[in-house]
């Protein structure tokens, strides 16, 4: 199958124009996730082959290298304030933070004395504070080797104090951040919606309502999300990427030959689309820009 676009609003046609090409620019992977532009390069964890792939175009072509095996199965990654990695690991069930000298270091593996279950996906708002989702996914047998009483969503505080946030999730995923990072989007996969949460200015979260339900017969969930600057929300969902209006009106969807699990913007000018799509990577241009992650 092509890909291909499938407006449900005009406005769609402004943000991703009709005569966009997708195009495949990376294949032969396992499962690849968590993409995230740094510099000249992209990075994204290929789960099962336990690695964190650097791509990069060069003149002749794309270049793939491996920048970090084993990764103890990374899926989401992100920049903190600084341009430091950080990433959600599901073997090893921390998240962590890769030093400018290559270390490895503990962002956080447990809550009140219990381990983790499994990071998924993080942001990094303004202040420092990290936001991460905790499934089950990453665990062989979640029943059995689950040590916290939910499937959180958590905060780890500048300071590096961990706080839980939500517990009511069922399997709580992406999340993204708003322009103005007054509210804070989760999706929940197994439920297929989005909610919409409020952040104090102590970064704590309110509210909670369900912003949009992907009802679809096709295949996937919510599962991957970013923002743009004029606060579109671009998530991962059944059949492709859903383009969604603040206020949850869907406008359109992007659909990929492989389903899509996760995006992100290259930092040229924030208009560059990476999509991370089961065994392949794809990239497409669109009209208004990303939120940048820097």
């Amino acid at each position: 199958m092509d890909g291909r676009l499938e407006a449900r609003d005009t406005a769609f046609n402004s943000l991703v124009p009709p005569d966009t090409i997708i195009e495949r620019v990376g294949a032969g992977f396992g499962f690849t996730e968590g993409p995230v532009w740094r510099g000249d390069h992209l990075l994204f964890s290929d789960i099962p082959r336990n690695r964190i792939v650097r791509w990069r175009m060069l003149g002749e072509g794309p270049e793939v290298t491996t920048f970090r095996c084993p990764s103890s199965n990374a899926n989401g990654n992100t920049l903190d304030r600084s341009g430091r990695l950080i990433s959600c690991e599901h073997s090893a069930r921390r998240v962590t933070r890769t030093e400018t000298d290559g270390r490895n270091v503990v962002v956080a593996d447990s809550y009140q004395g219990r381990r983790l279950n499994s990071p998924n996906d993080v942001v990094v708002r303004s202040d420092g504070s990290i936001y991460f989702t905790d499934p089950l996914y990453g665990l062989k047998d979640g029943n059995q080797w689950k040590e916290q009483p939910c499937c959180g969503v958590y905060r780890v505080a500048p300071d590096g104090a961990i706080s839980l946030l939500v517990d009511d999730f069922d399997r709580p995923n992406g999340l993204a951040f708003a322009l103005d990072e007054k509210v804070l989007y989760i999706d929940d996969t197994v439920r297929r919606h989005i909610r919409a949460f409020e952040v104090a200015p102590d970064g704590s979260l309110s509210g909670g309502r369900v912003l949009v339900r992907m009802g679809s017969p096709d295949e996937g969930g919510p599962d991957g999300m970013k923002v743009d600057v004029e606060g579109n929300i671009y998530s991962t969902g059944p059949g492709g990427i859903w383009v969604i209006r603040p206020d949850g009106h869907v406008l359109g969807r992007i659909i990929f030959p492989d389903l899509p699990a996760n995006l992100a913007w290259e930092d040229h000018d924030w208009r560059t689309m990476y999509a991370t799509a089961r065994p392949s990577l794809y990239r497409l241009r669109v009209n208004v820009p990303g939120i940048p992650v820097c």
